[in-house]
């Protein structure tokens, strides 16, 4: 009887010490720095004038008037809902496509893979080039006889830009789990609705999509989380202009607090960002039973 109590705890000892290096991470790199960001809204901290003030809920009352903040917020919506649109529908429509195991399918994936392991700053810089008045892709407009504008230099057009080079750099990873998910599809399914007379759009809304819905769920909240976190393509391309119009929450942020010095202003911003980011998760994570195949 001993000797089982000795070895149940020796398996309870090594599993805690399997489990302890994740939850000692997690608490000092995402709970401990979270805490402080709290912390540190409820303050007025000036690090020029070495002050850090108790203000309490002064921060965030300043935020429901700040015009610049719902400037930010109305940016961020805009950005992410192109970005969610364009990156997911591009990515499937690609997968689709690779999935036909047509002649230079590799060299396809490839090219549009490729832009995933490119230094984001790198990728953004060269776009920032072809996107000027005088740039390559005026350019070749011209050629066309075609006047292209300033893409940078116009609101619509500056958002636009920055939204299609962001969804050039990211589609890649998209369609690569997209078509590991139609790769998973059996094909017993598709040839016995083939045989009852379904063509290839049924057959992709009412078997593949269903299918793959757990892998289309994994890459929405990827998605939408990253299109909230965008930074080096805004400051890169446009730096939050011209005027407001691609000043993103997450740039708003660092404007607050590295160029006005508004330490505690921009970790009220910074909970406000990780609320947002909280909130669509679970309402995606929730809605998932009723249109994830195999949730109940």
């Amino acid at each position: 009887m001993a000797t089982a109590s000795a070895a149940v705890r020796r398996d309870w000892l090594v599993g805690y010490a399997m489990v302890a290096p994740v939850v000692l991470g997690a608490l000092a790199f995402v709970v401990l720095p979270l805490g402080m960001v709290v912390w540190y809204s409820l303050h007025e901290w000036n690090v020029l004038a070495n002050t850090f003030t108790f203000v309490g809920g002064e921060n965030y009352q300043r935020m429901a008037a700040d015009a610049g903040l719902a400037d930010a917020l109305l940016a961020s919506l805009w950005f992410s809902a192109g970005l969610v649109v364009l990156n997911i529908s591009l990515a499937l429509l690609l997968a689709v496509l690779l999935n036909q195991k047509l002649p230079g399918t590799t060299t396809f994936r490839t090219f549009f893979f490729s832009p995933v392991v490119v230094s984001l700053v790198a990728w953004t810089i060269v776009w920032s080039f072809l996107l000027q008045a005088d740039g390559g892709i005026n350019g070749f407009l011209e050629a066309v006889g075609l006047q292209g504008p300033n893409w940078l230099r116009h609101e619509t057009t500056a958002m636009v830009a920055v939204i299609v080079v962001q969804v050039f750099k990211s589609v890649g990873l998209n369609m690569i789990l997209f078509l590991a998910a139609l790769q998973g599809v059996p094909e017993e399914l598709q040839e016995a609705a083939l045989l009852d007379g379904a063509g290839a759009w049924r057959r992709f809304r009412s078997i593949t999509l269903p299918l793959i819905s757990p892998t289309i769920l994994l890459v929405s909240i990827i998605t939408i989380v990253g299109s909230l976190e965008v930074f080096a393509q805004i400051d890169v391309l446009t730096g939050g202009g011209p005027g407001n119009s691609t000043t993103v929450l997450v740039y708003y942020l660092y404007q607050q607090a590295f160029r006005f010095n508004e330490f505690g202003y921009a970790s009220a911003i910074a909970v406000l960002l990780f609320v947002i980011v909280l909130v669509l998760t679970l309402l995606q994570w929730q809605s998932r039973k009723r249109w994830v195949f195999h949730e109940v």
